[in-house]
């Protein structure tokens, strides 16, 4: 089944681009060869610009501390296992902390790095890393696999904390959601959403051997799904028949 996810605020977008963003980071690290590691940093830089954002660090230490204050309010319930309570807590505290612990404007390390402020200032130019152009660059690339990938880790390491946080709110918030089957009748899926409950997220899975696209909408109040077949030209065209896939929405 391939998952597809749906925002329905700009602040889980922007979560969502991040992860993406650091899911993609971490694949191509893990690789050998020189163009894997060009394309790590140019995933770096992005992170960046997504992340310079000035208030996204506060955002998230607030949900953090919200989703702290939320958890401790369980204490003594019944039905509760304390034991993975005080696991859950200890995580949301650990990634508040080491968010909290980070001096300055996010990326602030990176920026002031003047060899890659070079290279980001180039990298969105159509050949623009060339050899003549950033021979320093260049050379660089050819050093050892392990020489480059302990290089990225080093510059990507002041931004983990971020990754932490992001890790941990958006498994939280999958967390919340129940998966139920729903069907789309001729290739189109709406249901109403009550208006007592805010959504954050929809996701829903649909099984790749039928060849559909789903094109999500949605807001507070309905979610709308129609389902998408290309032709041989890439064009998408709404599929005649009825489909059943797996929908979950999470507060």
């Amino acid at each position: 089944m391939v998952l597809y996810e749906y925002p329905f605020n700009e602040s889980i977008r922007t979560m969502l681009r991040l992860e993406h963003l650091f899911d993609r980071l971490g694949a191509l690290v893990a690789r050998e060869t020189a163009l894997d590691h060009h394309f790590a940093l140019v995933t770096l830089f992005e992170i960046l610009d997504v992340a310079s954002r000035a208030d996204l660090k506060s955002d998230l230490l607030k949900e953090l501390e919200k989703h702290k204050a939320q958890f401790n309010g369980y204490r003594g319930s019944a039905g509760i296992d304390e034991a993975r309570l005080d696991e859950v807590i200890a995580r949301i505290d650990g990634a508040f902390q080491r968010l909290n612990a980070m001096s300055g404007k996010t990326g602030a390390a990176l920026t002031a790095n003047d060899w890659l402020m070079s290279i980001r200032s180039r990298i969105s130019i159509p050949g623009g890393t060339c050899e003549f152009d950033l021979p320093a660059y260049y050379h660089w690339q050819q050093l050892l696999p392990v020489r480059r990938r302990k290089d990225i880790m080093q510059w990507a390491q002041s931004l983990m904390p971020l990754a932490e946080a992001l890790q941990v709110l958006l498994g939280l918030l999958r967390d919340t959601g129940s998966p139920h089957k729903v069907a789309a009748t001729a290739g189109q899926f709406q249901q109403s959403l009550p208006s007592g409950r805010a959504y954050q997220l929809l996701r829903m899975r649909l099984d790749p051997s039928l060849g559909l696209i789903p094109e999500i909408t949605g807001h507070r109040l309905m979610v709308s799904i129609r389902l998408m077949r290309q032709d041989d030209e890439g064009r998408l065209k709404l599929a005649a028949e009825d489909t059943a896939f797996e929908l979950t929405l999470c507060t």
